[in-house]
């Protein structure tokens, strides 16, 4: 991803998105889009009209924090924007590598024996542990009975390959089109940390090969930021349950995101969430099962001096 493509992308689509109504500007003749003009912006964010047009065009590495500032305002960006726009500053300082940085081996980092002890020690909703790619890194015991799908998918517990290519996920998200366009401004805003990083521009380029949901949402540069609301779900199992959720980042491991759900005591959503425990508890001690004759098998193979 090339970071003065991106800057000028987003620029443009957010002055695309702000009327001449919306900014307070008065006038301007007739107009052939919608959107303000680059010399309004300009006289908005108080800099020249070349300035502004050299920074929409790429240019914004060494632009200072408050001229960042002055155009955040004068395109009325909101929180999750504005922090884009200076982590693409930001990322315009960073040297160009002769390729995309690789982290490690190319999989999903597993999180600690100590995160994993937390997460397990919550039972009473789900939660998880993801990355900005999206990859669902550990889970409690719910956590892993909602996401059943997700995690036994192709897309390997990616949650952005769920959503988009598979199409159980049209009926396990009730409100797809807007899950779609989290999951994509969750990775839109990731790549904007960090431009460079090969196993986020593998993924974009796969999704943007194989769905055009995907490509669309891609081009409208919308970000966002971790925060806290109501999610609705299918469950294939129990039907639909509805949480409040909150998502978190891990101070310790910078870049992760520990999501927590819970349900209103007494209502259907609780009810539903102990039948989903009692599935998964169900379905771990059949998996345990199976692995433990496994190993009697093989020890026994190995006792009589078989080859496995």
């Amino acid at each position: 991803m090339d970071n003065k493509d991106e800057v000028r992308e987003f620029l443009t689509s957010r002055r695309a998105k702000l009327t001449p109504g919306q900014a307070g500007v008065i006038g301007g003749g007739v107009r052939r889009v919608a959107g303000l003009r680059r010399g309004e912006v300009a006289t908005l964010a108080g800099v020249s009209v070349e300035y502004y047009a050299k920074i929409e065009r790429g240019s914004i590495g060494g632009v200072s924090d408050s001229v960042l500032h002055s155009i955040a305002r004068a395109l009325q960006l909101d929180d999750a924007e504005r922090a884009h726009l200076h982590d693409l500053a930001r990322a315009a300082h960073l040297p160009t590598p002769a390729l995309p940085r690789s982290r490690g081996n190319g999989r999903p980092t597993p999180v600690s024996k100590g995160m994993q002890l937390v997460l397990d020690a919550i039972t009473g909703g789900p939660a998880l542990i993801r990355n900005g790619r999206m990859d669902i890194l550990a889970t409690n015991m719910l956590g892993r009975a909602l996401h059943t799908e997700t995690l036994e998918s192709p897309g390997e517990g990616n949650i952005a390959r769920y959503a988009f290519l598979d199409p159980r996920a049209r009926d396990f998200y009730p409100h797809w089109e807007s899950a779609a366009d989290i999951v994509v401004a969750i990775l839109r805003t990731e790549a904007g940390r960090d431009p460079y990083d090969k196993a986020i521009q593998d993924l974009v380029g796969e999704l943007s090969t194989r769905s055009d949901e995907f490509r669309v949402r891609w081009g409208a540069h919308d970000v966002r930021l971790h925060g806290a609301g109501r999610k609705t779900f299918i469950h294939p199992i129990v039907g639909e349950v509805e949480f409040a959720y909150e998502d978190m980042q891990l101070v310790q491991q910078p870049g992760l995101t520990f999501l927590i759900y819970a349900t209103e005591s007494g209502s259907p959503s609780e009810e539903r969430i102990r039948l989903l425990a009692s599935w998964q508890a169900t379905r771990d001690a059949v998996d345990v099962d199976a692995t433990s004759s496994e190993s009697e098998q093989i020890n026994v193979r190995a006792a009589r001096g078989e080859e496995s």
